[in-house]
């Protein structure tokens, strides 16, 4: 049996239920990592830890804007599994909504997951990583915090925050043993871009022709993104194979950034 890039690792994962965390939570067990999967969905949560199997997997409630609840998942970790070595800060929610028309509520409540959710992570986690001996943080940006994007007012702000704490966490922890990158993702065929996926009976891929047709003339690899697409960079930025790489955005998106090509 080969040896898996993850090997001995502990790492826990938010948003872990379904789309980008899903896979990152299958992918990374794969590879021989432990996994806590923490997310507010606990039926479809304490699934899939059960699916992925138990004692690799293990699944605990967290409302990622709650202090509380990111202090009894850090310590359910290292109760669980004795340590931790890695964080992927991935829940998020999205909201479209035009600036004139964006409520404060509205903006609060997306900033309390995307922007605050990660602060309070990578505050909590930090130090249980530093006395495993180092490790690695993952936080889930977006290409909307590098690209402007209407209607996305209040999620373009929280996904930029998530950059500059990034950068900010690299420089302070780096010291400590811990890397902290950022993943910026564009269209991906999850539940939040794919709304299809939220329907009864829906399976991976459901409505991913619709999805495709519309990013065909935004992005140049003609299609939307997939959520193991993703989780595969995430591994790259928890693996040893990124052992020189903190404080760095990393694209995943199919080129779009890039610009568009006036032929389509």
């Amino acid at each position: 049996m080969g040896r898996g890039r993850l090997d001995g690792r502990v790492v826990l994962i938010t948003g872990a239920a379904r789309g980008q965390g899903e896979q990152e939570a299958r992918l990374f067990a794969a590879e021989g990592a432990k996994v806590v999967l923490a997310d507010v969905l606990d039926e479809a949560g304490e699934a899939l830890a059960a699916d992925i199997g138990h004692p690799c997997a293990r699944y605990v409630h967290l409302d990622v804007g709650r202090e509380d609840d990111w202090a009894d998942a850090v310590a359910f970790t290292t109760r669980t599994f004795g340590k931790l070595d890695g964080l992927v800060n991935n829940a998020g929610i999205l909201r479209h909504r035009a600036l004139v028309d964006t409520s404060l509520s509205e903006y609060e409540v997306v900033v309390r997951v995307n922007q605050t959710g990660p602060f309070l992570g990578m505050r909590t986690a930090a130090p249980e990583i530093a006395a495993a001996g180092g490790g690695t943080i993952v936080n889930t940006a977006s290409y909307a915090a590098l690209a402007g994007m209407a209607t996305l007012t209040a999620y373009a702000a929280s996904k930029g925050a998530v950059l500059a704490m990034t950068r900010v966490a690299a420089l302070e922890l780096a010291a400590r043993g811990i890397r902290v990158n950022a993943l910026c993702p564009g269209g991906i065929d999850t539940p939040m871009t794919n709304p299809a996926l939220l329907r009864p009976g829906a399976v991976p891929g459901h409505g991913r022709e619709q999805a495709d047709a519309a990013f065909r003339k935004l992005v140049p690899m003609g299609r939307i993104g997939r959520p193991e697409e993703v989780a595969r960079a995430a591994l790259f930025l928890t693996s040893d194979d990124s052992s020189y790489v903190t404080g760095q955005p990393f694209v995943v998106d199919g080129g779009w950034l890039a610009g568009a090509d006036p032929s389509w």
